[in-house]
């Protein structure tokens, strides 16, 4: 449903860092009239008015008129300037705050993505002590609002430079900021620190998507996305009311691999499973992921998932806008 003043629909994509964000938002964008930034996050437009809080945890209240005014503008401006019916949004910081982003965008349709917490921490453990990458900072830099850029520059060439001299070669901080997460690193080996960042992201994100109307929320496992992509994106675009050729939604997901599925198993040392398995295993077994499971099918089936009536005609001439 859209708001009478709002030519558009906000889809927004919650999910722990490296659970397959960025795949599903690349291939939700390639259908005409859908479309996102050309950049990877805007992580810098939802914190601004809340610029030095020290966490991504934002409440409700910190969505202040302000604020909602700015990150509402945003999006209309972007939507106008694209000629775009669905505008989808994927931070993977909104797994903390959905509550906030919900206040702001009250009409937005939300798709939460858990993927396996011990595939995720081996994932995130190479995005910790990944190498600069300029044409990645430059393009999210692009949308830093100016009032902020003083800051986030300052953020960026400590984070580089504790790498630089850091034992483990490793950033000062990576991916969505929990209260206790710089504790936690002086306390806590990096691979501890990976599975409570997705355990809270997925904790938060569950707990604040089940005070929103079931309706306006699809929930979907990576490893159900990848096993059986065209299903899947095809509840997808029911669930978003859109309205495409059928040979349009049949090749969405073509080149999706389940490649990925389980490396866990030879990406963490023996050791490290031993360390983070018990931190996330309440989780594991809630979304069906079991601790000796093989290359099988998670055998929950997955919760909640609800496709609404009406249908949004989508013109085939409407622009696509999708990068990142």
């Amino acid at each position: 449903m859209k708001a009478k003043d709002q030519a558009f629909q906000p889809v927004i994509i919650i999910g722990a860092g490296r659970s397959g964000t960025n795949m599903l938002r690349d291939v939700l964008t390639q259908m005409p009239g859908v479309g996102t930034w050309p950049c990877d996050e805007i992580n810098y437009i939802w914190r601004h008015g809340n610029t030095r809080f020290p966490t991504d945890e934002f409440g409700p209240q910190q969505a202040t008129p302000a604020v909602k005014a700015y990150i509402q503008r945003i999006f209309v401006r972007f939507a106008e300037k694209h000629k775009l019916a669905y505008v989808v949004e994927k931070t993977c910081a909104n797994s903390l705050r959905v509550g906030f982003v919900d206040t702001i965008l009250p009409n937005a349709k939300y798709i939460f993505i858990v993927r396996d917490g011990r595939d995720v921490v081996a994932s995130a453990l190479k995005r910790w002590s990944a190498p600069l990458e300029v044409d990645y900072i430059l393009k999210k830099a692009r949308f830093i609002p100016p009032s902020d850029l003083p800051y986030y520059g300052t953020r960026y060439l400590a984070n580089r430079v504790y790498r630089l001299f850091s034992q483990e070669k490793r950033l000062a901080f990576w991916g969505p900021r929990f209260a206790g997460m710089q504790e936690m690193l002086r306390e806590r080996s990096l691979p501890e620190v990976c599975a409570y960042q997705w355990q809270r992201c997925v904790e938060r994100a569950a707990m604040d998507l089940d005070a929103i109307a079931p309706q306006r929320v699809y929930r979907l496992r990576y490893e159900d996305l990848v096993r059986d992509p065209k299903t899947e994106f095809q509840q997808i675009v029911s669930f978003l009311e859109v309205t495409a050729a059928h040979q349009q939604i049949s090749q969405l997901g073509n080149g999706i691999s389940a490649s990925s599925v389980g490396k866990w198993r030879v990406d963490l040392p023996a050791a490290t499973q031993a360390a983070i398995t018990p931190i996330m295993q309440p989780l594991l077994a809630r979304y069906g992921y079991d601790e000796l499971e093989a290359n099988t099918t998670p055998t929950q089936p997955t919760p909640n998932r609800t496709v609404a009536g009406a249908t949004i005609s989508i013109q085939p001439e409407t622009s696509k806008v999708a990068m990142g």
